[in-house]
């Protein structure tokens, strides 16, 4: 099984939830790069690290060390 193959076994095992918290985290990253360009918003920036920290923190444990239960 090649790089695609695994990668494709490891996404079967993420919910829904680890799929919208995978999407939150990539929003959080998206604001994290806009407070850093540019000045467009006036919140501190750690709160964005903060919350997209979060956001993956389970969609990465399911993807990378959730065993799945296959004969």
């Amino acid at each position: 099984m090649g790089l695609i193959g695994r990668m494709n076994q490891r996404a079967r095992k993420l919910s829904i939830f680890d799929l919208k918290l995978a999407q939150g985290a990539a929003v959080f990253f998206a604001l994290i790069m806009a407070k850093l360009i540019s000045q467009i918003m006036d919140i501190g920036v750690w709160w964005f690290v903060g919350s997209g920290i979060l956001c993956v923190m389970k969609p990465c444990y399911v993807f990378w060390f959730k065993r799945t239960n296959t004969a």
